[in-house]
């Protein structure tokens, strides 16, 4: 069993129900998958390609997170848009994440999710060790639980693994980027090589794949618990595939638990119903191990919780130590240590206290779990570069070694911990223990499998002893076997109590009961198998000599017959080595025998060796010989001690002497003196040669160690260049995205200006030409080489030599300055000159237009041309032509009359000029044509200047939109041709009365 995160699990609580009236609004609105994509060099690329195929309305929220540098502005945001439709924005502080947006973290900072709302930190590791990818997806993960889904890009580094290890520990989904397709591939391996991604993918397959998993894993509020929905008896179906297996019984774990795993593995393989899925581990036996892997992810990391592991130190530790005596064992044990993050943040913990008082103790941690993988990473002890951002620096460099991109434990921590596969339901515990640490593995548990648990725990346990649990755990009903620590913190102390009130857990300590069967034929060869081994026992045991297999090093390693008559254990420490176990007489010939075939790699035979055991002098063959065969890279001997026929002799028993024998006695005696004389001196010697070795020993770990500070110094260099680095290709890479959008851009600039033959010239502060287009070449004579040079030295077409003091005035006043100019092909050109402006608003220059207008100017012309002949007719007929708007206010004029040329008529009325009388007159019949629509014509005498005069009115409607906005009046002057009349009726009259 793994330790896991504590996770918010729905009980059907009747008393509750009113509490889910207001939840399943709050669920609705997160109820959707927020993706944490992660990358650093190499990045850019993959998350173009990754939003080229990622449809806009999939329904899912995007974060992006990327190694930038702190000094460069990002580009990210500018660059995605022209790939996704979808709304991409650079985050700031207090950002609520929206489905189908995208959101990228800004430079500079450190980025979190917290209840769906995104905020920014100032970053407070140095730059070089900052991991803003794991910040983030760490967040992710406690935030969304099973609806985070972490996606690791390329990048360099192990960056990203630890984070994706607790979104998949959370029940969430985890993708990797096919390393081969990555442009660098040190994160997606990282991830890969730790085992904690669900599909590694190239980017392209990606969006597919999130799609599918959000349509086939459903988060819709429920008001029953999980557990109630999935069948009991679909689930023990699980369980037996999952114990056929794999041996494990997770009919222990929590229902719940168990379906929020298996509704991610359906998700996964696009399975709907758990039916299909049971037929599906049916006949995929993998898929039971991934469903196995599934339920043992583990959350783990160095000191999680660090105010727990001070509250530790000060309360437990502290006290622990105290109590033992010096040279005493400080027992703890692990449950559930997944990968041994824990039991090594434990072993420091107390060797920081220890090294801090007089006592010499030694510490002893067990540290179990279920997953042979995970046990496997912790006894090696190796980690990714990741887990600088849990461990204080000083620990980091006291208790690892630094090696490229990971960290080693040193030996003597790692030489305190017992790595084990445990069930810690079936399996005996261990005993006598000071500690237990068992942290959010509980809740996965139900209740039955807890009151196991508790009681195991309280068996292990010596007086005094400590128990650890997690945040999310507590003791419920058995309290009252343990005191109260640190209720915060989950800390418990052992309380005697009645071994009856605890639940039994003796089966754990019972020989499993063998099983009888019955002799029949079909067992006839299974029992003939077994007479063999039981007949090759009995021949060895009574007619084959007592033999001992040993090392290179002289220790044993297997024993066969009986050895105790040559071979003893030494007093004190337990050793295996053979020279210090064998007893008297052999200890010379053996040490001789062996170092002889050591170096002639052939078979010795010493005979007739005296041996002393009980009491008498035994002589026996003594036989060492190669054994090559076992294994070639390792070499073993076998020791064979073989008993001679001929009487013992006793050592004390003094015997008769001829006179003959007693000079070749006294030879030998002698001979024997000066052999032990010299053995002394040679032991003397190599006891010297010993302490100097130890000495150069010494001076070598110094001179190692110097050594190793020296390297860790280089890779801490090594690191933050390798971070710089990392920064470097990234902005390189958005600036080169930049780069091709800006050629675009000014292809695109170019191609404009070419098409619409507006001549534009660049210059620069000092008026020389920076650019060009070519529209200009038939304006002023240039050519390529002309860029750089002063615009007055080129010979021009324009019958104007003003442009060099126009453009000075403008770079002067910064006020645009705009003109008709003529060249001597009798074109004409609008010349508008405007100061050249950069994006930081400094003024570098001036740009020169020229816009061709020749149709324009001739037609200004002729317009001017026939203007004239119109006011000419005008003037000659005495007529005034004017308009007025619906109010009857004057809206322009031409030909005004004498009297009124010096007056201002625009925005006035009739009554502004005329009498009330007059005025009215004119504004019936125009207030007529304005109601009618119709035209109307009149003769008016109007009183100018107090002389009447007499005009023949014209007045028309103007209509817009079938509205009528206005009239348009002409006003002939017919006075004379009045007074004609008159005087003509009067001569009629004259001649009449004649």
């Amino acid at each position: 069993m793994t330790k896991q995160e504590a996770t918010n699990i729905t009980t059907a609580n009747k008393k509750k129900a009113p509490l889910k009236k207001k939840g399943p609004k709050k669920d609705k609105e997160n109820n959707f998958l927020i993706v944490g994509m992660g990358a650093s060099a190499g990045g850019l690329e993959a998350f173009k390609e990754f939003f080229d195929t990622m449809p806009p309305t999939s329904g899912m929220a995007f974060v992006l997170v990327q190694h930038l540098d702190p000094t460069h502005k990002s580009l990210m945001v500018q660059l995605l848009k022209n790939h996704t439709k979808m709304e991409v924005t650079q985050v700031r502080d207090n950002t609520k994440v929206l489905p189908n947006h995208v959101y990228i973290i800004p430079p500079n900072k450190d980025m979190a999710i917290f209840q769906g709302v995104l905020h920014l930190m100032e970053p407070m590791a140095p730059r070089g060790f900052r991991k803003p990818i794991d910040f983030f997806l760490r967040s992710l993960a406690e935030d969304r639980t099973d609806r985070a889904i972490g996606i690791i890009l390329s990048g360099t580094g192990r960056e990203g693994t630890l984070s994706l290890k607790d979104i998949k520990g959370k029940g969430g989904l985890s993708i990797v980027q096919d390393p081969e397709t990555a442009k660098y591939d040190g994160m997606p391996r990282s991830a890969i090589e730790a085992g904690v991604e669900d599909f590694v993918l190239p980017v392209k397959k990606m969006p597919e794949v999130l799609l599918k998993y959000a349509k086939n894993r459903k988060f819709e509020p429920k008001g029953i618990p999980l557990q109630v929905q999935t069948p009991h008896q679909l689930l023990e179906k699980v369980f037996i595939l999952l114990r056929n297996e794999t041996g494990c019984n997770f009919a222990d774990y929590k229902s719940s638990t168990v379906v929020r795993r298996i509704e991610k593995r359906m998700a996964l393989n696009q399975i709907e119903k758990l039916e299909d899925y049971i037929k599906y581990l049916q006949t995929n036996p993998e898929e039971v191990q991934k469903l196995f892997k599934e339920l043992l992810i583990g959350v783990t990391s160095f000191f999680r919780d660090k105010e727990i592991f001070d509250s530790l130190k000060e309360k437990v530790v502290k006290k622990i130590i105290a109590d033992k005596n010096d040279g005493d064992t400080i027992r703890l044990w692990v449950p559930g240590c997944s990968t041994g993050e824990e039991a090594y943040s434990l072993a420091i913990l107390f060797d920081e206290v220890i090294k801090n008082q007089p006592k010499a103790l030694k510490v002893q941690i067990f540290a179990s779990d279920l997953d042979e993988n995970a046990i496997y990473t912790a006894r090696q002890g190796i980690y990714p570069e990741t887990i600088a951002v849990d461990i204080d620096p000083n620990r980091l460099s006291h208790y690892f070694h630094g090696d490229k991109h990971t960290y080693r434990i040193k030996k003597g921590i790692r030489d305190q911990i017992v790595f084990a596969e445990h069930n810690i339901i079936k399996d005996p515990p261990f005993s006598k223990l000071d500690m237990i640490s068992c942290r959010n593995l509980l809740i996965y548990l139900n209740l039955e499998a807890q009151k196991k648990v508790f009681a195991i725990f309280h068996y292990a346990l010596n007086p005094e002893g400590i128990l650890l649990l997690g945040n999310s755990e507590s003791l419920g009903e058995y309290a009252r076997f343990f005191d109260v620590l640190d209720r915060k913190h989950k800390i418990f102390k052992f309380k005697d109590a009645q071994r009856a009130e605890m639940p039994d857990i003796g089966h754990l300590f019972q020989e499993p009961i063998p099983i009888k069967t019955v002799n029949i034929p079909a067992h006839k060869r299974e029992w003939q198998s077994s007479l063999a081994n039981i007949t090759s026992k009995v021949l060895l045991a009574n007619y084959a000599p007592a033999c001992a297999i040993i090392n290179f090093k002289g220790d044993a390693l297997y024993f066969s017959g009986n050895t105790g008559k040559y071979l003893q254990p030494s007093p004190g420490e337990a050793r295996l080595n053979i020279i210090d176990m064998a007893r008297e007489g052999l200890k010379s010939d053996l040490s001789a025998l062996i170092s002889t075939s050591r170096r002639i790699k052939k078979m010795e035979v010493k005979k007739n060796v005296l041996v002393k055991t009980n009491g008498t002098l035994q002589a026996i063959n003594l036989t060492i010989r190669p054994l090559s065969q076992l294994d070639a890279n390792i070499e073993y001997w076998m020791v064979t001690f073989e008993d001679v026929d001929t009487p013992t002799v006793k050592p004390k028993v003094t015997l008769e002497k001829k006179p003959e024998d007693i000079t070749e006695i006294q030879a030998l005696e002698q001979e024997l003196t000066a052999t032990k004389e010299y053995l002394r001196s040679t032991i003397e010697q190599l006891e010297i040669s010993n302490e100097e070795l130890k000495s150069s020993n010494e001076e070598l770990q110094s001179s190692n160690e110097e050594l190793q500070s020296t390297n860790e110094e280089m890779e801490t260099s090594k690191e933050e260049l390798q971070s710089v680095n990392e920064e470097i290709v990234t902005v390189n890479t958005e600036l080169q995205g930049k780069i091709d959008e800006l050629a675009r851009a000014y292809d695109d600039m170019n191609n404009l200006l070419a098409s619409t033959e507006i001549g534009t010239i660049f210059l620069d502060s000092d008026l020389k030409i920076k650019r060009f287009t070519p529209a200009m070449s038939k304006i002023i004579n240039l050519i390529n080489s002309d860029v750089g040079r002063p615009i007055d030295h080129l010979s021009s077409n324009l019958i104007y030599n003003g442009i060099m003091k126009d453009a000075q005035t403008v770079l002067n006043k910064l006020t645009p300055y705009k003109t008709a100019v003529k060249s001597s092909d009798g074109l004409w050109y609008q010349m508008q000159i405007m100061p050249y402006r950069t994006s930081e608003n400094v003024i570098a220059g001036v740009v020169i237009t020229f816009v061709d207008i020749t149709q324009e100017k001739k037609l200004g012309e002729q317009l001017l041309d026939f203007k004239k002949e119109y006011e000419h007719i005008l003037e000659m007929t005495k007529t005034v032509v004017y308009t007025q708007n619906d109010q009857l206010i004057y809206t322009s004029m031409a030909n005004i009359h004498p009297d009124f040329q010096f007056r201002n008529m625009i925005e006035k009325k009739d009554g502004d000029f005329f009498s009330e009388e007059d005025a009215k007159k004119l504004e019936n019949i125009k207030r007529k044509v304005l109601n009618t629509g119709k035209p109307e014509r009149a003769t008016l005498e109007l009183k100018i200047s107090g002389e009447a005069r007499f005009y023949d009115l014209m007045v028309r409607p103007i209509s817009e939109e079938q509205r009528v906005t206005g009239v348009a009046c002409s006003s002939i002057d017919i006075t004379d041709l009045v007074a004609a009349e008159k005087e003509l009726e009067i001569l009629k009259a004259k001649k009449n009365g004649r």
